[in-house]
């Protein structure tokens, strides 16, 4: 089964945390990535561009309305994602807690559904 594993971030916390940590955070999930090719449990994944860079669309009254920033008003914002195939849930909850960004915001581990609405 796949898992998206949600990486939320927050501009105050990032900011707040020292540079070895950031670098030790970095290095972690660098390794935990290079773990997860080698078991073939990674399908992907990236960091996204920060809220500032981000864009909304909503389609009104059948007018496209594109607003600047996330589509909710929160704290935290998606950084990033992991998208990973591994056997159960409680493997991706494992993968997940292994995020660095866990230990300073959160990960959120979503099973990915087939356009028919299966799990896959």
């Amino acid at each position: 089964m796949k898992y998206m594993l949600l990486i939320y971030s927050s501009p105050q916390t990032w900011d707040a945390l020292s540079q070895e940590d950031r670098d030790r955070m970095v290095r972690e999930h660098s390794a935990l990535y290079e773990e997860l090719v080698e078991s073939g449990e990674w399908v992907g994944g990236n960091i996204l561009a920060d809220r500032s860079r981000t864009k909304s669309v909503r389609i009104r009254g059948g007018e496209r309305m594109v607003v600047d920033g996330p589509y909710l008003e929160a704290k935290e914002h998606l950084a990033g994602y992991d998208l990973v195939e591994c056997d159960s849930m409680e493997r991706a909850l494992e993968i997940a807690a292994r995020i660095p960004d866990a230990s300073v915001c959160g990960v959120e581990v979503r099973p990915i559904m087939d356009p028919g609405g299966l799990e896959m």
